[in-house]
Order: C-alpha cells, then structure tokens, then sequence
C-alpha cells in the first residue's frame, strides 16, 4: 500500500524545498541535476546527467532513498552501494520525518550519498 494523499503532498513539499537548496544552478541542469520520484512507500533522489559517451543518452544515478514503514511509522534510510543494491545507511538508519530525511542526506557524514 502506498502513501496516503496527506503523506505525498507532506513529501512534495520536502523535496522541493531540499532540490531548491541543492541543485545545481541552471546552466549547469544540461550536464548535471538532480530529481526524485515518489513510488509506492518510498521517496528517491538522483542525478541526472548525459551518458558519459553519448551525451544525448540520460541516465539516473541513484543517491538516496527512505521508505516509509506505517507500523513503526519511520523513515528507513537507504544508500546504494557500488554492488548497484540498496543499503541500510548507518548510523542514521531510521528519521522520524521526511524532513529529518532530507537533513540526513544534505549532511551526508559518510559521503555516501553524494560521495
């Protein structure tokens, strides 16, 4: 089951206040972004740039991802790791917000996320 209408709209308004702060300035959006998406239970965010031998070519390169556990009602908090597979991020595996989420990820102690 996915979010209700409450939770994306609470989720859309996070995004976009963490994409204002973060992406890229606008002349740089062609070679490098950044966007999200919200499916089922969870939120991600990722860069966009061309690929790197054919520019007309985009690819997504996954950065972070929380998904929302209603029974516990927590964000887990998920990098993917070079193995392409999504891991628990430590030591902040859970936000009791998604802004706290996005707090987490914009800090980024581990340089997991943005490297």
């Amino acid at each position: 089951m996915g979010l209700s209408e409450f939770e994306i709209k609470k989720c859309e308004k996070a995004i976009n206040l963490f994409m204002e702060k973060n992406r890229p300035p606008p002349h740089v959006r062609k070679e490098l972004d950044l966007g999200s998406r919200i499916k089922d239970q969870s939120v991600e965010v990722f860069e966009i740039r061309p690929w790197w031998n054919d520019p007309k070519k985009i690819v997504e390169h996954p950065i972070a991802k929380a998904t929302y556990v209603k029974t516990k009602k927590v964000w887990k908090i998920y990098w993917q790791r070079a193995d392409l597979k999504w891991h628990g991020y430590e030591p902040y595996s859970e936000a009791k917000s998604i802004e706290e989420f996005f707090k987490v990820v914009e800090s980024d102690d581990n340089a997991c996320f943005f490297g």
